[in-house]
């Protein structure tokens, strides 16, 4: 087991109101799950449920208010940041924005060749050779060794990303929404660079994203998450072809279809908006949008059961 996450929960304290008080805001809450070595796992959900947070935390960007992280057997949730630099390289992230992410001050050469120099680190043949290695990797000329990001493209930088994520030769990338902000043209070239990747160097990835299309295809297993819970977890093709919990039914009943003379008389379109998550309610998040609610979803928090194929946290499963 390369990763196990146990318990884990982040609050976050709103700013003070006129005549108010802070208030907590919730924005992951007792959440678990596992990756094996060499798998990847997609996290999905609305905006806003906690998947970036999730993400974050595992790779100790954000401090976890409560819960365990255990990688490769080490609980890291309480590790400060010196206990972190010996695993440092072994986590990396992938981020959403392209341009945002890389320093517009620096050149290429200088941020793929960072993580070398952050961790005391001399490649075989120099920094500027292996930096050159990893361009050409993702697939970028190694000759723009000393250009600037504003002379790339959108997908060209997040290329510049991946290779600086993958410097280290870490066993573990958090993809946070890599391929949200490209065009749809460019999204695929990134994916199957990915997935390259991935088989290449054998790493294990959690993949965060909206597009489901994109996760059923790219990710062994999937988690779904609302409003900071886990709602069901499985591998894709039993989520994606026989989901149990309800607002993962409502999630693949909304995948727009390529034909738009087909109609879909079972489509199921949720009600109300998605509750605060500084007032959470009470027993099970999605009781005030699901259709099958009854009195025990207000008293009483479902746990994640085992079902056929996926768990689900929910009284009545479909």
């Amino acid at each position: 087991m390369l990763l196990e996450v146990k318990n884990l929960s982040k609050e976050f304290k709103t700013k003070k109101t006129l005549g108010g008080e802070n208030k907590l805001l919730k924005a992951v809450s007792d959440i678990s799950f596992s990756l094996e070595a060499g798998e990847s796992l997609g996290l999905v959900g609305e905006s806003g449920c906690g998947k970036s947070t999730t993400g974050r935390m595992i790779a100790k960007l954000l401090a976890p208010t409560s819960g365990e992280i255990f990688y490769e057997g080490k609980n890291i949730a309480p590790y400060s940041e010196r206990q972190m630099k010996s695993i440092r390289g072994d986590i990396q992230m992938i981020f959403q924005d392209p341009f945002s992410s890389l320093n517009p001050r620096q050149t290429v050469g200088t941020i793929v060749g960072t993580p070398f120099k952050v961790n005391g680190i001399e490649p075989v043949g120099g920094v500027k050779q292996e930096v050159q290695r990893l361009l050409e990797l993702v697939g970028l000329n190694p000759d723009h060794y000393n250009r600037f990001p504003h002379e790339f493209s959108g997908g060209q930088r997040q290329r510049i990303g991946i290779a600086r994520a993958i410097a280290l030769k870490p066993k573990l990338i958090i993809a946070d929404e890599p391929v949200s902000a490209l065009d749809v043209s460019i999204q695929a070239q990134i994916l199957n660079l990915l997935n390259e990747l991935r088989k290449e160097l054998n790493l294990s990835m959690i993949f965060i994203a909206h597009d489901l299309a994109v996760v059923r295809n790219f990710c062994d297993r999937v988690a779904v998450m609302y409003l900071g819970k886990m709602a069901e977890i499985g591998t894709s093709h039993d989520t994606f072809t026989n989901p149990h919990h309800p607002y993962t039914k409502a999630l693949m009943s909304a995948v727009p279809l390529p034909d738009p003379t087909i109609s879909r008389p079972n489509r199921i379109r949720l009600e109300g908006e998605v509750p605060s998550p500084i007032d959470p309610p009470s027993g099970c998040r999605f009781r005030t949008r699901c259709w099958k609610a009854q009195d025990i979803c207000a008293t009483t928090e479902p746990v994640l059961t085992a079902l056929s194929g996926t768990s689900a946290a929910c009284h009545f499963p479909e």
